[in-house]
């Protein structure tokens, strides 16, 4: 996050990460999501212990009973298909480890129920912290935001409801959680920001679907901007804007008054083709990893699921998920996104504990050690049994494998050797698989970008992880913030790592897919269609612009951008050049 400044003059604008497009101007609004703090209290007896107990399984049902009736107000709302998050933040509420860990504090070491559910808290929340896929990490902030939550019913604390809120305002908080955000009125707030949060959180998501400016990470927002000063939000570039001039009021106006002309012409066409000019047919696909997804990709006009992502089957229970229950949760995917593909990505856990029968030894770089196929390729037995599961899945729509993190050519044949001991198994007790199920593998280290000609004669496809991708090609922790700035997906390392992963596939002619940040970006779209990339998978709500590029450009466009981009030496000048770039292209776009 760059402070621009911090004077409360006219025009002063505040940098963070744009979460949810759009426009909103109004008065700043401040309201109180400051973290809880629970405070140790020894108890002195016996009974004091079991009352304790008592207060928290109290505290529990309490909680529970404020979801559901924010569910039950937001059930006929446009929040309709994102419910689940609710459902999340109730099954943590029932989660028997964030229970028993915590009646195991007050009973064992004699706390008061704040100070052992926040013990169990950050125990949570150190272990969400060594994950490395961002989509899962953010999920720390939804068992944060149902901690806060149950210790504010302890503390018997009552917060400010978003529905008290009056007049245009832009809500500024340390966080929103997402209860919070689905109780928002569109007709009040316009707007909101927030010092912590990322693109992936569920909060991030309902702005989204909502339809609500947000930008996010500002860190001191709630102590650099005054209540009530005029404020004008722009979701796409990050930015606020206080005390904004009266040039600057009616050149955001004017903005706002394009982007919601833009907004209706791309919900329009979300089920067009995505084909470009010239005639290339384009595949956009979802990224998803609950049921709950698929509608709203449906929605929006995805063509498959490009990332089905199974990690979650896996998390926060005791033992792993069976054949049985893993078989029914990849056909269901299967039936109700056909006929178009859906890639399921093999199990991709890293140095964190996910289920209590797998936990992995600590590890001084998790994220370098024994993870994604590493670890399946160690834990042969769950591997099998998740193939066996996708394999018999197999027969109910176009289902795709796909091993992460591969990064040489011996482990995709000991994957594949795996693969066929699990058909054999199949055969013999004769259940039903599709025998040409097409085995991919994402490419996520530079090795597998260096040997891309040597892999493609082993796969079907490659799908890039762009996320992963980056960091490793640049050395850089994205979850350090000392070093966050050095993430650069236009790094021309980068660039030129995805043009040699797609001059190897066209070699062997097999499809290349992206499916991390990038492929969700419209900025990029154009570039990586020159440089090769077949299909792209996202996060839903991106695929209608991404489609509205495809569908003006044509691949020669793409290609000339391609070579462009990569002439430049900086990471600097292939940004600033793109971005003018398709801008000016493409100003329906963006």
């Amino acid at each position: 996050m760059v402070l621009v400044k911090i004077n409360i003059s006219p025009d002063t604008i505040l940098v963070g990460i744009g979460v949810s497009s759009g426009i909103g101007i109004g008065q700043s609004h401040l309201l109180n999501r400051s973290r809880m703090v629970a405070i140790e209290r020894r108890l002195q007896s016996e009974e004091d212990v079991e009352a304790e107990v008592k207060t928290f399984l109290a505290a529990i049902a309490h909680s529970k009973k404020q979801l559901d009736e924010i569910k039950d107000r937001a059930d006929s709302s446009a929040l309709a298909d994102h419910l689940y998050i609710i459902d999340t933040h109730k099954l943590i509420l029932e989660d028997q480890m964030l229970i028993d860990e915590t009646i195991g504090w007050i009973r064992q070491e004699l706390l008061n129920a704040e100070g052992a559910l926040q013990r169990t808290l950050n125990k949570f929340n150190e272990v969400f912290a060594g994950i490395q896929d961002e989509y899962l990490r953010e999920r720390r902030s939804d068992v944060a935001s149902v901690g806060d939550r149950v210790l504010r019913s302890l503390l018997g604390i009552t917060q400010q409801a978003l529905t008290d809120i009056d007049g245009k305002a832009v809500v500024v908080a340390h966080d929103l959680s997402p209860a919070d955000t689905m109780q928002i009125d569109k007709q009040k707030i316009v707007g909101f920001v927030t010092d912590v949060g990322g693109r992936t959180s569920h909060t991030a998501i309902l702005a989204r679907s909502l339809g609500i400016p947000a930008v996010v990470g500002l860190e001191k927002a709630t102590s650099l901007i005054p209540a009530n000063v005029p404020i004008i939000i722009d979701g796409d570039e990050g930015t606020i804007i206080l005390n904004p001039s009266q040039e600057t009021f009616r050149e955001y106006l004017d903005k706002k008054q394009q982007f919601g002309y833009c907004e209706q012409q791309l919900k329009d066409s979300a089920n067009l083709a995505a084909k470009t000019r010239d005639g290339r047919q384009v595949a956009l696909r979802a990224n998803i990893e609950i049921l709950d997804e698929l509608g709203p990709a449906q929605e929006y006009g995805a063509e498959g699921c490009g990332l089905v992502r199974s990690e979650f089957l896996f998390m926060n229970r005791s033992v792993p998920p069976d054949e049985e229950e893993q078989c029914a949760f990849y056909r269901e995917i299967a039936i109700r996104m056909a006929p178009h593909p859906v890639t399921i990505r093999t199990l991709d856990v890293g140095g964190d504990k996910f289920v209590a029968d797998i936990c992995l030894q600590n590890e001084t770089n998790p994220a370098m050690g024994l993870r994604a196929i590493r670890f399946s390729l160690k834990e042969q037995l769950l591997f099998k049994t998740q193939l066996k599961a996708i394999l018999r899945a197999s027969t109910f729509g176009d289902v795709r494998l796909m091993f992460p993190m591969i990064s040489g050519v011996a482990e995709v044949r000991q994957c594949r050797q795996l693969l066929n001991e699990v058909q054999v198994e199949l055969d013999a007790k004769q259940i039903a698989y599709d025998p040409q199920i097409q085995v991919g593998i994402m490419i996520e280290t530079p090795a597998a970008a260096f040997i891309a000609e040597q892999l493609a004669k082993e796969v079907d496809f490659f799908s890039i992880g762009t996320n992963d991708l980056i960091q490793y090609c640049l050395a850089i922790d994205r979850s350090n913030e000392h070093v966050a700035y050095l993430y650069q997906p236009l790094h021309p390392a980068v660039l030129r790592a995805i043009k040699a992963i797609c001059d190897g596939a066209a070699k062997a002619n097999i499809s290349v897919a992206m499916c991390g940040e990038m492929a969700g970006d419209p900025v990029y779209t154009l570039a990586l269609l020159g440089l090769g990339v077949t299909e792209f998978s996202m996060n839903a709500t991106s695929i209608p612009r991404v489609k509205r590029i495809l569908r003006l450009a044509t691949v020669r466009d793409g290609r000339r951008l391609s070579r462009l981009i990569l002439k430049f030496t900086t990471a600097t000048e292939v940004a600033d050049f793109l971005d003018n770039e398709m801008r000016s292209r493409f100003p329906t776009a963006f």
